[in-house]
């Protein structure tokens, strides 16, 4: 997989360029993982209900095909998009998004908190009372009857500090995750974030790791290509 350190970038532009690398390559295009980081700006997913925004202000609003629904990414944020050719890879979405959110809990634990996952719920999330514990979660995914409708989240005592969207075209993927390092999290408050009221985001100054972006993006870089590889 190839690495492309972007830098800050606006994020229209990016993701039009995402679009075009996906239209564009075929069976012999290597993989790339694009990180970067963005300037303030809310994007609403393909699932996105104008009421999730509520207050957006002078901050500009991107409708994207992505799943999901309205998420913000600002400076301060590790953002990671994954071009990958999962008929190539070997595997499905669902592990795909899987290996995503293993990464991030690998990223983590880096820095010595816990990322947990939440049913019914994609990203990764930590405790608010003790980010380093590792007890697992009594709303942590469990094996289900097959069929049976996934259980609505439930976010006590959580902050979430990772969010996952993700476009797959002719089996190859697009848009990707983003970790809070060091953000004005204060945009947070004028949505509800992936279409949850009142879900508590963090990101790691918040919950006490003195971590700087370029660590942060090194780290997750290593993390999704380990993860992410056949």
């Amino acid at each position: 997989m190839q690495l492309r350190a972007l830098g800050r970038v606006d994020y229209r532009p990016t993701y039009e360029a995402m679009q075009a690398f996906t239209a564009a390559r075929d069976a012999t295009t290597p993989d790339e993982l694009w990180v970067c980081e963005h300037p303030p700006v809310f994007t609403q997913g393909l699932a996105g209900r104008q009421d999730h925004l509520l207050a957006p202000g002078d901050i500009p609003v991107v409708a994207t095909n992505r799943g999901g629904q309205v998420t913000y990414h600002g400076p301060g944020q590790v953002v990671a998009y994954p071009l990958i050719d999962l008929q190539r890879a070997g595997y499905f979405v669902k592990e795909y998004v899987y290996r995503i959110e293993e990464a991030v809990i690998r990223t983590l634990d880096h820095f010595g908190v816990t990322g947990h996952r939440v049913a019914g719920a994609p990203g990764i999330y930590v405790r608010l009372d003790d980010p380093h514990s590792h007890a697992r979660l009594p709303q942590a995914p469990a094996r289900r009857e097959p069929g049976s409708p996934a259980p609505d989240p439930v976010f006590t005592g959580l902050g979430k500090i990772a969010a996952l969207g993700i476009k797959v075209s002719r089996h190859c993927t697009y848009h990707g995750v983003a970790l809070n390092v060091a953000m004005d999290l204060q945009p947070f408050s004028r949505i509800n974030p992936c279409g949850y009221a009142g879900l508590r985001t963090v990101d790691l100054s918040t919950i006490g790791i003195p971590t700087h972006w370029d660590e942060a993006a090194q780290v997750l870089s290593q993390k999704l290509v380990a993860t992410l590889a056949p």
